[in-house]
């Protein structure tokens, strides 16, 4: 009997803004020809089905049409939610999914053994029992206590995840003494196991608020093969072959950029459960390009030649103030099929301003001052310095023969909050997280486009 393991789609995410439809299309259709080409019997899909709980009408045609396919060449389809996805929403069609043999678990049951599926072959004996646990929420596994600290709710988390599992794996010998047959047993979950490797800028959330509640991988010791959700990287945990992470199908931010993704072919001989790795085709490219301006502009010249389309994520390091640094980026990447979606500034991203005398808030500094203060947190060269106060001279000069006042233009200098409206501070959003960021030092390449 052959499974195929997979986990965290993320139907509708998108990346820095960009729409991402045509990448989650190629990947459902290249699945679903594996599932045919490779003669798989049961596809096991851990979590994170869609991005959002309620995911738009594009990301659900895409769910359903890949349903349908999936459906006339393989047997069964199990599917839990995980973390992102919303369990009312994935549960609306389940007795109506089930009639074709796709089973829904969207929320953690009541009694846990009613997670335990048997699932039977052509002529309806039972052939592997899986136990679909979805994602478990807070109020699903412990209680809520007056005055709990932190440590006290991390722990009565990590145990009510321990006491479900042991409970659907006691649920599985009982099934299996019932049925008189020693069949195999698949387990889905979706969680942070202990030992986990996470990647930088993966937009995995934290699962429980403040921690991480990870769990140890001894709660799947009764079962014979373990597919995991949530981490996007495909990985064992602790060493184990058959407890992994199938990581997500596509890269999810350019912390993942040039990692293989793949998906779990599970083959089972009697309880045995041998495991190997089908990579998944690239369906875009990106890249992260790291340096100063000259080795940002010769990788964009190189890609460009070479007729790449890929997307990009430009972060300067250089030691010198670069004007419209954006501007000059994105005009080299015209006429071409490349595509920036972030670019960094790392000279301006984490610093802070230098300490100062309490009293000296910014409605009780000269715009002089003020001026000095953001040249010394860029940490301008003294050359540069120069040239800077010159250019600031010159536009306060302006503003005077025009008759604005300082105070008239920045609110601020009269005691009063400057304008942070969307417009005014340059705010941009992503919904690929669902959070809006007000940092201009770490912005989409892409401002202003719809969220």
């Amino acid at each position: 009997m052959k499974l195929l393991h997979t986990s965290d789609w993320h139907l509708g995410r998108r990346l820095y803004g960009r729409r991402r439809y045509d990448e989650f299309a190629r990947f459902l259709d290249w699945l679903a020809e594996t599932l045919r080409d490779r003669e798989a019997d049961v596809l096991l899909v851990a979590g994170d089905i869609f991005d959002s709980g309620t995911p738009g009408t594009r990301a659900q045609e895409l769910y359903y049409c890949f349903l349908v396919r999936a459906v006339a060449v393989c047997r069964h389809v199990v599917i839990i939610a995980g973390n992102h996805d919303s369990p009312n929403f994935l549960n609306a069609p389940k007795e109506l999914l089930k009639a074709v043999n796709v089973h829904v678990v969207g929320r953690a049951c009541d009694n846990p053994a009613d997670e335990v599926l048997t699932l039977r072959d052509a002529r309806g004996r039972p052939e592997l029992l899986v136990c679909a646990v979805p994602y478990l929420h807070d109020r699903d596994v412990r209680s809520a206590e007056p005055g709990e600290s932190p440590e006290d709710k991390e722990k009565k988390l990590a145990e009510g995840i321990r006491r479900h599992y042991t409970a659907v794996g006691a649920a599985v010998s009982r099934i299996r003494r019932d049925l008189g047959a020693d069949i195999p047993a698949a387990a889905l979950g979706h969680l942070f196991a202990a030992g986990g490797r996470r990647a930088d800028d993966d937009g995995v959330r934290d699962l429980y608020v403040g921690t991480l509640a990870p769990v140890h991988a001894d709660i799947f010791a009764p079962f014979d093969y373990t597919a995991l959700g949530h981490l996007h990287s495909p990985q064992t945990v602790n060493g184990a072959d058959t407890i992994r992470y199938s990581g997500s199908p596509l890269p999810m931010g350019f912390g993942e950029a040039g990692q293989r993704k793949s998906v779990c072919l599970v083959e089972f001989n009697g309880r045995e459960a041998g495991v190997g790795l089908l990579d998944i085709p690239v369906f875009q490219r990106l890249e992260s390009i790291r340096g100063d301006l000259d080795y940002l502009e010769r990788r964009i010249g190189e890609l460009a030649s070479a007729g790449s389309d890929a997307c990009l994520e430009l972060v300067y390091e250089g030691g010198a103030l670069v004007g419209n640094l954006r501007g000059r980026l994105s005009d080299l990447t015209e006429g071409t099929a490349l595509e920036i979606l972030r670019i960094r500034d790392n000279r301006s991203a984490g610093r802070e301003a230098p300490s100062a005398d309490e009293n000296r808030t910014p409605d009780t500094l000269s715009v002089e001052e003020m001026f000095e203060l953001r040249l010394n947190v860029a940490e301008a060269p003294e050359d540069q310095k120069s040239r800077l106060r010159l250019l600031h001279e010159e536009t306060l000069r302006s503003l005077d023969t025009d008759g604005l006042s300082l105070s008239r233009t920045f609110p601020g200098r009269a005691g009063q909050h400057p304008d942070t409206s969307s417009d005014a501070a340059g705010e941009e959003f992503d919904d690929s997280d669902g959070v809006s960021s007000l940092d201009t030092a770490d912005t989409p390449a892409d401002a202003g486009e719809e969220s």
